[in-house]
């Protein structure tokens, strides 16, 4: 008998559905995954959904196991727990994390899923992706001992960066964001918060994270002399102006881009597998249970993802829930 699945698709731009899927029989070295959880990236993910994503980025932005061309139909998504029903015994039974769309049953190679340690929830552990990004912007950036930081954008990936740096002894770091809202979130982080207007400026080091033209110029007047913004923030097809006269060339600023598909050149060792290992160490801290913001079914989505694209839920992570469906 045919395994079947059902998976979320994004079809023409603003729309989706879910789909009845046959799985294929798995070959040597491959697992079946049960989906328990998947997380939805509201930046990236309603990106996509939108059918925002620039000609030139549609092979750069493909997710590991996407099915379809953008702008659509298009099968995306890159947060999913599981617990593995079929696989080589090392596996077999174990939940583990996968950069995998949206589905209820997929088979992978066995190399494409990662044990989630026993000290990290299966429902947190969706968070390994963005985690992993926060990881790698912090190789990039390389903030120092006493360094004071600001990052710019209480999305997911920002306060996720915000969460890492809480940790580095003697900094001072201040979250930024434009919504009143995310200093309770900052709070449960520990770190401090400001609202734009507000921030402390004199830092040497801003990790920019909001995607919008406003939070960038406000991160670079946010530096001290010769300090650095680095640049999280993708913005797909839109245009972004940015105040490069007045002091910016005497002060000797840098903007600095750093991008999750690329292990940090300053971790050259170090392998995807590394990298995704360690963000799931570090999910042991129960202070990032306030990046998920929200949950709904499975069947939910095609509901679901029209009100995160346009704001009116105005979530972080949105975890997603799986019943025992085929």
């Amino acid at each position: 008998m045919k395994r079947t699945a059902r998976a979320f698709w994004t079809g023409p731009p603003g729309h989706g559905e879910i789909r009845d899927v046959v799985l294929p029989d798995p070959a040597e070295g491959e697992v079946v995954v049960r989906s328990l959880w998947s997380g939805v990236s509201r930046g990236t993910e309603t990106l996509v959904f939108r059918g925002g994503v620039p000609e030139n980025q549609h092979t750069t932005m493909r997710a590991p196991f996407q099915e379809g061309d953008f702008p659509g139909p298009v099968k995306y998504g890159y947060l999913n727990v599981g617990v593995v029903e079929e696989g080589p015994d090392a596996l077999a039974g174990r939940t583990v994390f996968c950069l995998y769309p949206h589905q209820t049953r997929y088979v992978v190679p066995a190399s494409a899923v990662t044990p989630v340690p026993e000290s990290v929830p299966a429902g947190r552990a969706v968070l390994a992706g963005t985690v992993e990004t926060a990881v790698n912007a912090l190789w990039d950036a390389a903030p120092l001992v006493g360094d004071r930081i600001a990052v710019v954008g209480g999305g997911m990936v920002g306060c996720s960066v915000a969460a890492l740096l809480a940790r580095f002894p003697g900094v001072r770091v201040q979250l930024v964001d434009a919504d009143p809202a995310r200093a309770k979130t900052a709070e449960a982080l520990g770190v401090g918060f400001a609202l734009p207007a507000d921030a402390l400026g004199d830092c040497d080091l801003v990790v920019h994270a909001s995607a919008t033209e406003q939070g960038l110029a406000r991160a670079l007047e946010l530096l001290t002399a010769e300090g650095t913004v680095l640049e999280l923030s993708w913005y797909g097809d839109r245009k972004v102006s940015l105040p490069l006269g007045e002091a910016f060339h005497s002060r000797r600023l840098v903007i600095r881009s750093s991008q999750v598909g690329t292990v940090s050149p300053a971790r050259a060792g170090r392998s995807y597998a590394d990298r995704l290992a360690l963000a799931l160490d570090l999910l042991a801290d129960p202070a990032l249970d306030a990046l998920v913001t929200g949950e709904s079914d499975f069947e939910e989505l095609p509901e679901l993802l029209p009100k995160l694209a346009s704001g009116e839920i105005p979530a972080l992570c949105h975890r997603v829930r799986y019943a025992d469906i085929g």
